[in-house]
């Protein structure tokens, strides 16, 4: 596989199990996405849907949080 990218190999492939430390998979509203627990609230790291539609809902953009 061939990447044409910008964004550094260490972005890519990251290496250190560290990177992923707090963060699980979880369901909502049929939208799977990985979040990071802050506080009493969950932070969306990045969405896993395969429906382009998910992607355009300003409720579940990376960076937003949720209850």
């Amino acid at each position: 596989m061939i990447l044409y990218t910008v964004i550094p190999n260490e972005h890519v492939f990251p290496t250190a199990d560290s990177d992923y430390a707090g963060q699980m998979m979880i369901e909502r509203q049929g939208i799977p996405m990985i979040v990071q627990q802050v506080d009493q609230q969950y932070r969306i790291v990045r969405l896993m849907s395969s429906d382009p539609a998910d992607y355009l809902n300003e409720q579940f953009c990376p960076g937003q949080y949720i209850n």
